[in-house]
């Protein structure tokens, strides 16, 4: 049944929920950089080069998708990320399609994905100085700051709404809950009354929206936990563990002692601050085998560094599947990501190590407070650390992720795709029963 029908300004301030919490304006001006410049002239530039690229350019290019989207099972992605979470329900079920927005990247997977057109887009933006004006006297001065975003998000209620009225599609299953476009399309299935489901992708943070799907398959107890800390849960609640970890948990990292040690990093981590880090490790411990994996996103230049340490090993994100990095580790060092949880699970010992200082991003998942990784302040603290794993690493590191993902240690481990899809499965019989 078709929900109420929101205002503009309320759609937007649900839109930009996280764009808008203290945690986000506190990032710092590198971190921000790349999607929302400190410089306003800079800011400008970038949303004058959305409007004219993204924008124009989407009248201009063709869509020619490779599955039929009416009546389908909508498998919505933002990311490859989302990709490598939600593919399996494609194969599970012969309705299933992989949807994005029509220039979204989605990295290596974009030209698998199927496309909705954002050509009418252009044609909200008469909405622009109304919604900032309103959005400005709810959250005051970082309307300003990040009127970009504002922009970005113009149009894609409505696009979506349109897109949903022309192919009906059975159900909308997404596997992000906080960016602007997903936020839009999800608020557009509310409208429209086309069930959602929501699949959990990666760690979660009492920063996110509420939770406002129909059903919500998460993967344990800890991220139940913060979503209840982020406002009232709307709909059913399932934990299924982490399907994407399924063909990888039978392989944990058995070797008694540390010999190779990867080190996550992303644009909130500085550059100089990572290389000294490297720096040091390798003088300390040159027995090491050391790999340095930037996030997908991260696109600084790291020519630098490669010159500095000629023996460093690369992962590239882009390529390489993070179960598959980690598979090649023994330790991880890295500070505010889920790839944490990921090593733990595959009983790959985790360090917790800060590159930067923001207070409000300390430990933001929680996890060295939940003991699920160790934690070093400092790097001659970082240096001890890996020196005791290299004595010994303990062979059931693996256990302490059970508050995470809920499968572990009982008989469906290794098997949350199947737990997954059959609820999923369950949830669409009852919800829109086939004719």
């Amino acid at each position: 049944m078709p929900g109420p029908e929101l205002s503009l300004i309320a759609r937007l301030r649900d839109v930009l929920q996280l764009r808008f919490t203290d945690i986000f304006a506190a990032l710092s001006p590198a971190a921000l950089a790349d999607i929302s410049p400190a410089n306003p002239a800079k800011r400008l530039a970038r949303v004058l080069g959305y409007a004219g690229l993204r924008l124009v350019g989407n009248v201009f290019q063709p869509i020619n998708n490779r599955d039929e989207l009416a009546g389908k099972v909508w498998l919505y992605v933002v990311s490859a990320n989302n990709y490598d979470a939600l593919a399996f329900l494609a194969e599970a079920r012969t309705d299933a399609v992989l949807v994005a927005g029509q220039a979204k990247n989605i990295g290596r997977y974009n030209a698998v994905v199927n496309r909705l057109s954002l050509r009418r887009k252009l044609l909200y933006y008469w909405q622009f100085p109304g919604a900032y004006l309103g959005l400005r006297r709810q959250v005051g001065a970082r309307a300003t700051r990040f009127f970009d975003f504002i922009f970005y998000a113009i149009g894609y209620y409505e696009v979506y709404r349109r897109a949903l009225r022309r192919h009906r599609p059975r159900a909308v299953v997404f596997s992000n809950d906080h960016n602007d476009d997903t936020r839009s399309l999800l608020l557009a299935c509310r409208a429209e009354g086309v069930p959602t489901a929501y699949v959990q992708h990666a760690s979660v943070s009492t920063n996110f929206p509420p939770l406002g799907f129909d059903l919500s398959l998460l993967e344990g107890q800890d991220a139940l936990d913060k979503y209840r800390q982020c406002g009232p849960i709307a709909g059913q609640v399932e934990m299924v563990g982490m399907p994407k970890a399924d063909s990888y948990l039978g392989r944990r990292n058995l070797a008694p002692a540390v010999r190779r040690v990867g080190l996550a990093c992303n644009i909130h981590d500085p550059l100089p601050a990572l290389t000294d880090t490297l720096v040091y490790l390798t003088h300390e411990l040159p027995e090491l085998t050391l790999t340095l994996r930037p996030h997908p996103s991260d696109g600084r230049d790291f020519g630098p560094l490669r010159q500095l340490l000629p023996a460093l090993q690369w992962s590239d994100a882009r390529q390489e599947n993070v179960f598959d990095f980690l598979l090649k580790q023994d330790a991880l060092v890295a500070a505010d990501t889920s790839t944490h949880l990921e090593a733990v699970m595959l009983n790959v010992a985790s360090i917790y190590y800060r590159f930067a200082a923001n207070p409000l991003t300390d430990d933001y998942y929680g996890y060295a407070a939940r003991g699920l990784v160790a934690r070093a302040n400092t790097p001659a603290a970082l240096a001890a650390t890996l020196r005791e794993y290299a004595q010994h690493k303990p062979a059931d590191l693996y256990q302490h992720a059970a508050y995470y993902n809920a499968t572990l240690g009982t008989p469906d481990e290794g098997h949350s795709r199947e737990r997954t899809a059959s609820i999923l499965n369950n949830w669409l019989n009852e919800a829109m029963p086939t004719s």
